[in-house]
């Protein structure tokens, strides 16, 4: 595990070269970027002064959606990303929502069901990917 883990908001400009680097390497920076990313709340975890992992979630009225949510490679596996997505899920329960869902890849759903989520619905394919819907409900 990494000395410091400090979880802070960040602007999706910061988030962006992470999301390349991680989730569409093969594409620009630009790729990565999604409608709403102005108005999103944005989390990176830091070690000393690096960018390691970043997660984006998108609100609106009771529900949120988490999206965009990567680890830089060498920092996988060390709990970081479970820190950041517990502080996620932290600041959206204080902001009253309700449901909390995301695209999972259907590599990450074990990951993502340690947190509550459950599979909605089927199996489908964005951009060559796999991924499930998952979500929970909060009362």
């Amino acid at each position: 595990m990494p000395k410091l883990i400090q979880i802070k908001p960040i602007t999706w400009q910061q988030a962006l070269p992470i999301r390349q680097r991680v989730l569409w390497p093969s594409q620009e920076p630009e790729f990565s970027q999604v409608d709403g990313d102005e108005t999103a709340s944005h989390y990176g975890a830091f070690v000393g002064r690096d960018l390691v992992c970043v997660a984006s979630i998108f609100q609106d009225g009771k529900s949120a959606r988490l999206r965009k949510f990567c680890t830089v490679q060498d920092y996988q596996g060390q709990g970081i990303g479970t820190q950041v997505i517990e502080h996620a899920i932290s600041q959206m329960k204080s902001k009253g929502v309700e449901y909390f869902w995301c695209d999972a890849r259907t590599s990450a759903l074990g990951f993502y069901q340690r947190f509550g989520l459950a599979v909605e619905g089927d199996e489908f394919v964005k951009s060559g990917v796999r991924y499930y819907k998952m979500s929970v409900l909060w009362s």
